[in-house]
């Protein structure tokens, strides 16, 4: 598309048979064009499914959305997509983030969108949307659903992911009863929406606007908030504007603003998740984000947002806060000051005459949470290639520890054995856990927060260290070591750990060593053997066959760029179908 242009002038603002049928096609919508049509078509992508309670809020939205559209002066149309509903859907929605971004690409080359707009919520729907926008590279912007209303059990009130698994644990360990457990569930999800603390979907769409690519204040807004409508009715204003601009993802989505995102990431103590999707994003747009950088940053910059599980409040005390662009002011100095969002601003134009004032839910960096490093990054003999520990959500005791390993070589294992009380375990040993990588399930599902031993549990024993290959909730906490790298199903060093075998976690250094000789550790691994998979047809063979590692953003290795200065979308030849 050039500017001055439209893409789907290519399928519409043409005299032949084919320019008949197509605008003929649009009439049965209501849409009266001729071959001189200047409106842009601008598509609607819609997850909504009642599979997915967390984006339900779409079904008010979208005449909203459309009246936006017509007054701004395009077409809308709107078009569905796998929803992915990280409540029902398994093993795991992060096996279906990049379907679904070659979904929303392949929709986008094949149909006569000039803009599109991209409604977002539960956990991978957003990097997923924001990963086909990098690689099809027309303009785009994104809008989330919002997050679901507070619940209250026993008079206490109750964040929908961090309080519940708190409540688990009570529950395991007999202090809430058949009852009170039932009450519980009545009480977890008093409205349709996304969690209410710092989890993937709020981290995700926080960064999303950090990136330029949802509007400022708007991510965090309630969904069932009225004030949603009046951002969702400018969303039309907005792509028709990019659209005049000829204002595309890739001109927005650079390397500063994604160090800009990362050191937001960390300021907000955010979901874990958010390290491998910024990571595949950011490939999309042809640069690499080196673990090593993610936590460079990570050091430097102070945990300012008090909120759960990093803190005491949640996302709608960070809203009335002042969200993120009281964050990104409280922030400015470590901030890269060159990036623009949507509106073709730089971010510093957006914020200058707003006022903002730091408080308890959101500090400056004088008064943070936590100095620095609410995330690092381990390296060592264990995980070659990186893991990762949530410093801000796990046990100070625990940041330097020496035990030794209890195995779990699989999920189905650790579930079979986690409550028998006769296990061979105390809360100094280290429990691993095996074959829960992106190949090993596959998927990476987020079974990485292992629960505390029924044995400890009954002890009071809160935290143990725990280390995976596999992913945790956004909402989960603990001295939770994840993302293991290589992982264990790739042959990395995590699949040769056995029981009793010494580990060493040193934060202060940010290492994880498994203490065996060179070549005790050369030897095992040349003896690793690869488990069959039971998958060998579909899309959960082409997973295991192309995913790349946690550390490279768990993206395909065919979906990368060449060249990220060529055009990525390769137009269609629009004739007969």
């Amino acid at each position: 598309m050039t500017k001055g242009r439209l893409r789907s002038s290519n399928w519409f603002n043409r005299k032949d048979e084919m320019g008949v049928r197509h605008r003929s096609s649009l009439l049965s919508l209501g849409h009266n064009i001729n071959q001189k049509n200047k409106k842009p078509i601008i598509g609607i992508c819609n997850p909504y499914s009642e599979f997915n309670n967390c984006e339900m809020a779409f079904r008010n939205l979208i005449p909203v959305i459309k009246r936006g559209i017509t007054a701004a002066g395009g077409i809308p149309i709107e078009f569905s997509t796998m929803s992915l509903g990280a409540e029902l859907l398994k093993p795991a929605d992060m096996l279906y983030r990049n379907l679904v971004s070659m979904e929303i690409e392949e929709t986008i080359r094949g149909y006569p969108i000039d803009g599109i707009i991209l409604l977002c919520n539960c956990d991978k729907t957003t990097p997923a949307q924001l990963m086909a926008c990098a690689s099809a590279n027309i303009p785009s912007i994104q809008f989330s659903g919002g997050h679901k209303s507070l619940g209250v059990f026993q008079g206490e009130k109750l964040s929908s992911g961090t309080d519940f698994w708190k409540y688990w644990d009570e529950y395991r360990k007999g202090n809430l009863n058949e009852e009170e457990w039932n009450e519980l569930q009545n009480s977890l999800s008093c409205s349709f929406g996304a969690c209410n603390e710092m989890g993937t979907t709020s981290t995700m769409t926080a960064l999303s606007e950090v990136l330029g690519m949802m509007p400022l204040g708007s991510s965090t807004l309630p969904a069932n908030d009225s004030r949603r409508m009046i951002v969702a009715e400018n969303l039309g204003h907005y792509i028709l504007h990019m659209i005049k601009q000829n204002l595309r993802p890739r001109d927005i989505l650079t390397k500063n603003i994604f160090f800009n995102a990362i050191r937001i990431l960390a300021a907000l103590g955010g979901s874990t998740n958010a390290i491998i999707h910024l990571t595949a994003i950011a490939g999309r747009c042809g640069i690499k984000l080196e673990l090593k950088k993610f936590d460079e940053i990570f050091s430097s910059i102070p945990l300012l947002a008090n909120v759960k599980p990093s803190g005491d409040y949640i996302i709608e005390d960070f809203h009335n806060a002042g969200g993120i662009p009281n964050l990104l002011y409280q922030l400015k100095n470590f901030l890269d000051d060159d990036c623009i969002n949507h509106t073709g601003k730089k971010f510093y134009s957006l914020l200058k005459h707003k006022k903002f004032i730091s408080n308890d839910v959101i500090r400056n960096s004088a008064n943070p949470v936590k100095k620095g490093g609410a995330l690092i990054a381990l390296f060592g003999n264990l995980v070659p290639k990186g893991a990762i520990l949530k410093v801000s959500a796990a046990s100070n005791h625990l940041l330097n520890h020496e035990g030794n390993a209890f195995v779990f070589e699989d999920y189905e294992d650790m579930l079979k054995k986690i409550d028998n009380t006769d296990l061979n375990v105390n809360e100094n040993d280290i429990l691993v856990m095996k074959n829960c990588g992106p190949r090993g399930v596959p998927g990476m599902p987020e079974w990485g927060q292992i629960p505390i031993p029924k044995k400890l549990l009954d002890r009071n024993i809160t935290d143990i260290v725990r280390i995976s290959d596999a992913r945790m909730s956004g909402t989960s906490f603990g001295t939770v070591i994840l993302h293991s790298t290589p992982e264990s199903a790739f042959g990395g060093p995590l699949s040769i750990v056995q029981n009793g075998d010494k580990i060493k976690l040193d934060v202060s250094k940010k290492q994880l060593n498994i203490l065996l000789p060179d070549e005790e550790i050369k030897n095992r691994l040349s003896n690793f053997k690869k488990n069959q998979s039971c998958h060998l047809r579909g899309y959960p063979k082409l997973y295991i066959d192309h995913v790349l590692q946690a550390d490279e953003g768990c993206d395909f290795d065919f979906l990368l760029p060449d060249d990220p200065n060529k055009e990525t979308l390769i137009e269609p030849i629009v004739g007969k179908s």
